[in-house]
């Protein structure tokens, strides 16, 4: 009997120093997708669903901890140590806006008609920016006194038309109504937050705490629950199958590993390449694939099912790493 295939990455390079966070777009209208990377080396960059390189955003003047892109595609966002938070024109890689703050940002997120952005970072405050107005200044989210977290913003995330979600490292996850910018429900974790992301196809939050991995309803009073999973090892970051539902990917900051875990936890597969500890994750947006980023400097693409002719991928069925 053959041994099951093994996925071989595709190795995305160009990056200079530790990847710090991975983002895939939804599925444009040609059927294709972007993604986008945030390093220590301030820049940026973008690639075609294949990983093939497409340009570099140029322009931060320090690492740049986040990148989102908005639904069409067409605007890249990144917030930076340089205590700045950018909009990008993806088509011709220019800098459209520059926001000021008075620290890290560590998170941004654009609303979808890519018309306000959210940042957050190590000042504890989340801002709204109007994109269309973009010298007025910023609105900001407060819950009480002058922040909106007790400890650094390590993600924000633009939900549905209304709602924004933020993500600290005091443990707390809350929700705002950004007509009213005032908040609408929180959920407190014992061990501060070290990764949330959108899952946009599921409405789900994948959040990392401590030991333990949580898909959280994106909006509140679904219907739906919270799914919490304890883990043997600290997770850095979780991305949940798009499609199926059936299977997260992880990384750690304790090894050099992207582990793949069934929904209720039983580990699957240990997928080892990289040479150094894994920062990010993402499952791509038709969940054929998930990218992971490393303190290596290098982005990895995986296929969720080994030896498929996809990509740049030619299912040759190599079990080489």
């Amino acid at each position: 009997m053959s041994a099951p295939l093994k996925s071989t990455p595709l190795v995305a390079p160009g990056h200079t120093r530790p990847i710090t966070h991975l983002s895939f777009s939804p599925i444009q209208d040609d059927g294709t997708f972007l993604l986008v990377s945030s390093c220590k080396d301030g820049n940026p960059m973008l690639r075609e669903w294949t990983g093939d390189w497409i340009g570099t955003f140029l322009g931060h003047k320090g690492a740049v901890w986040s990148t989102k892109l908005s639904l069409d595609g067409s605007r890249a966002a990144s917030g930076s140590a340089d205590f700045t938070a950018k909009v990008w024109d993806t088509y011709s890689g220019n800098c459209l806006h520059s926001f000021p703050h008075n620290h890290i940002v560590r998170s941004v997120a654009l609303s979808p008609q890519a018309t306000h952005l959210l940042s957050g970072g190590q000042e504890k405050k989340v801002r709204i920016f109007d994109l269309n107005r973009p010298d007025a200044e910023p609105d900001f989210l407060f819950d009480s006194g002058l922040l909106s977290h007790d400890g650094t913003i390590k993600s924000v995330v633009w939900v549905g038309e209304h709602t924004g979600v933020t993500a600290g490292e005091d443990g707390k996850v809350k929700w705002w109504d950004l007509r009213s910018r005032e908040m609408t429900k929180v959920i407190a974790f014992p061990d501060p937050i070290s990764s949330m992301e959108l899952s946009l196809p599921t409405q789900r939050l994948v959040l990392t705490s401590g030991k333990t991995v949580n898909f959280i309803p994106a909006l509140p009073h679904t219907g739906h629950s919270t799914h919490t999973l304890t883990m043997r090892y600290a997770p850095s970051s979780a991305s949940i199958h798009p499609i199926h539902q059936d299977r997260f990917v992880t990384g750690s900051m304790t090894d050099e590993w992207v582990r793949v875990h069934g929904i209720n936890g039983e580990e699957v597969d240990v997928l080892k390449g990289h040479h150094g500890p894994v920062h990010c994750v993402e499952f791509s947006p038709d969940g054929e694939m998930y990218a992971s980023g490393s303190e290596d400097g290098t982005i990895r693409l995986w296929q969720t099912t080994p030896g498929k002719t996809y990509g740049l991928w030619q299912g040759s069925g190599t079990n080489g790493q």
